[in-house]
């Protein structure tokens, strides 16, 4: 008998039945070396994990302990004798390299050619489109860092109301404003207004609200970003599962990322930190399915920063913090680590996303510790989830179960 929710109850009860729990968490941009095509994209010769695992800030034991390096290609550091989970290298055989449809893959959506990038900036035709729909004007439209950008065009926004519009190598349609100019609602709804204009050939993955605050000179963003994604083009695994009455929770960004399409739960997150604790909380609960997680800070505050230090800490205190999880780990929880790309923070050719392999951890009380070697599709994860819940996926994938 599958899972009820109780009118008025705050949690879920079961009749006494053995609950099965996935908690995939992605380690966002967390990528292990150069994909073969990567040269195609800029990317020869990137590897995120071995320009972290060079700083004096970087300590995995807990991850070492689990396979990490014992994976294919890892060869930053020696593996060690009898790894206690079951490992692969994964490969993405999508064409990108961004989060959308990282995660669309790891979910079971393969995406045949790269969602579009604007590096010269957008049409004159869409951004007339965005003006009439908002009536504010658009400045600088072209590709720029978060920070630098409302640097330098943060003062004549505050002056004009015209919006801070920009891309960067993601498929993302960005949108900055000050609060005070432009309160936090109403640039969500002019993303949405956005989001409604780019589909079709000019469709980008993303259009992200960017809030700031502050005075001239010193203009900081605030954490109330918002993502408004493209829905998913095909079947998810997380359609199947909510489709079959399971659980399926979203924390941190999962939910922008899948429109909010076959998610039954979600909560944002401000940080690793938060998402840390808030998936800790979920596991104290009663519930029965998958509880979805992505850490962003490697990615958006490290990776794209070329801060290597900043990245191998961040990794440090996740593997600081993984004792936790997985000493709430019930008899039948699995736990499954990934990433979704890379963003290698000592490539300094480039800040953006790499086109790189990325791994695969599963760890379990049930799960039995193996190499799996390279395996050719992020599908293959999701698969494995409907696997574990006796569902058969809809899309290319093989289970590592």
């Amino acid at each position: 008998m599958r899972s009820r929710r109780l009118p008025g109850a705050g949690r879920l009860r079961y009749g006494g039945e053995k609950m099965k729990r996935v908690f995939l968490i992605v380690l966002d941009s967390f990528g292990i070396g150069e994909m073969e095509d990567a040269a195609a994209y800029g990317d020869a010769g990137t590897n995120t994990l071995r320009s972290v695992a060079a700083s004096e800030a970087f300590h995995m034991p807990n991850m070492e302990r689990l396979g990490l390096f014992n994976i294919d290609g890892v060869d930053c550091r020696a593996g060690v004798a009898g790894p206690t989970g079951r490992i692969a290298r994964m490969k993405e055989a999508s064409k990108g390299k961004d989060t959308t449809i990282g995660h669309w893959e790891i979910a079971g959506v393969l995406s045949e050619k790269p969602l579009p990038t604007y590096p010269d900036g957008f049409p004159q035709d869409v951004l007339d489109q965005f003006t009439a729909a908002t009536g504010r004007g658009v400045l600088c439209n072209r590709p720029y860092s978060g920070t630098e950008v409302i640097r330098d065009y943060g003062d004549e926004h505050v002056r004009s109301g015209k919006l801070i519009v920009y891309t960067s190598a993601d498929s993302v349609f960005q949108i900055a404003a000050h609060e005070d100019i432009v309160p936090v609602e109403t640039l969500y709804a002019y993303c949405r207004q956005a989001r409604q204009i780019l589909r079709g050939e000019h469709g980008v993955g993303r259009v992200i609200a960017r809030p700031f605050i502050g005075e001239s000179g010193s203009y900081v963003r605030t954490p109330k970003r918002h993502d408004f994604s493209l829905e998913p083009p095909a079947v998810t695994m997380l359609d199947q599962l909510k489709d079959a009455g399971y659980d399926v929770i979203s924390v941190g960004k999962i939910k922008d990322i899948f429109a909010g399409r076959g998610i039954t739960e979600a909560v944002y997150t401000q940080g690793n930190a938060e998402g840390i604790d808030r998936t800790l909380e979920y596991m104290d609960r009663d519930f029965e399915g998958l509880c979805f997680v992505n850490l962003v800070d490697y990615d958006m505050l490290y990776g794209h920063r070329n801060d290597i230090d900043g990245y191998a800490a961040a990794l440090t205190y996740f593997d600081e913090r993984l004792p936790e999880l997985l000493n709430r780990m019930r008899e039948d929880d699995i736990l499954m680590l990934t990433a979704d790309h890379g963003c290698d923070p000592g490539y300094t050719v480039s800040t953006d996303h790499s086109r790189e392999h990325t791994p695969f951890i599963m760890y379990g009380r049930k799960v039995a510790p193996a190499n799996l070697g390279t395996r050719e599709t992020f599908a293959d994860i999701g698969a494995t989830v409907l696997d574990y819940f006796g569902i058969k996926p809809a899309f290319a994938g093989a289970s590592m179960l």
